[in-house]
């Protein structure tokens, strides 16, 4: 790997820009490049490299042709929290003077060993939106202001049915007992004030590829056969056996089950379509 990375030459300066005059910009994931491809507009030029809706994220490798692609960016995006950890890897292995690296973790004040959803906080996606333009807007001091009023568009407009979803979530269903299988849905739910109940130990086990302890898995399928919760909501990107047993006792026990995903699904989708979606099918999942 690093025989390939080195190609891009060690302390090398990159163009202000790519041959078609816009900003160069890798993002690890596609939902983070997404908003900035967004907000970069006409001026940016985003390549995402975790994209695939059929693959869990955590189990990335990162290629040769990733490290190209961070090699020749002027703007790095990188999830962090333990997330990308092969991000800083292939940035540190192609020092290159007048890059810029955002990590979100380090945005919004999250650690490794944190819930590294970050995507999936709604006031994390707001700093992460107005972060990027401020960033553009100092990597292109002629474009600042186009990068501002792109970011203000987002916010304010693209988001609206993102917002209007949640609003009616939280206004009609906040306090309601739901499930989840993972901690990817640990900061949407109390964005929507919704009560979730399953112990943050199996959620966060279950994210990390690891064995639930056997207190937090009987107390799971407690929750499902007592229909303690309304809704049981599963990542489709990391389904693994045990966690189709329980929706199978989901839907026997007559409790509604809602697929979210890491990545946009589908890959071409924009951040907040994406998201949009997913909730309208929760409110669906919940009564309408």
């Amino acid at each position: 790997m690093l025989a390939v990375v080195l190609v891009a030459g060690c302390g090398t300066s990159l163009p202000t820009a790519s041959p078609a005059g816009k900003v160069r910009i890798v993002a690890a994931e596609n939902f983070w490049g997404s908003i900035a491809s967004q907000v970069g507009g006409e001026h940016a030029s985003v390549t995402s490299i975790v994209a695939n809706p059929n693959a869990d994220p955590h189990d990335y490798e990162a290629t040769p042709g990733d490290a190209r692609a961070v090699a020749t960016a002027k703007y790095v995006i990188a999830n962090g929290a333990g997330y990308d950890p092969w991000v800083q890897r292939l940035v540190d292995a192609n020092p290159v003077s007048g890059r810029k690296l955002l990590v979100v973790a380090d945005l919004v004040g999250a650690k490794a060993g944190d819930n590294p959803h970050l995507w999936y906080s709604p006031a994390d996606v707001q700093l992460f939106v107005n972060q990027v333009a401020t960033d553009l807007g100092s990597l292109e001091s002629a474009d600042a202001e186009y990068f501002a009023t792109r970011a203000q568009t987002y916010l304010t407009a693209d988001l609206n049915a993102y917002h209007a979803v949640m609003t009616v979530i939280k206004q009609k269903y906040a306090g309601t007992k739901v499930g989840a299988t993972e901690s990817i849905f640990v900061y949407m739910a109390a964005a929507l004030g919704l009560n979730l109940v399953t112990p943050a130990g199996y959620m966060k086990s279950i994210s990390e590829g690891q064995d639930p302890s056997a207190a937090d898995k009987a107390e799971v399928e407690r929750q499902l056969a007592t229909k303690e919760v309304k809704v049981f909501v599963v990542n489709a990107q990391n389904s693994t056996p045990d966690v189709q047993g329980l929706v199978a006792k989901a839907r026997a026990n007559g409790i509604a089950v809602t697929t979210i995903t890491e990545t946009l699904t589908p890959s071409g989708a924009t951040f907040q379509d994406w998201q949009a979606h997913q909730l309208q099918d929760l409110l669906r999942s919940l009564g309408g």
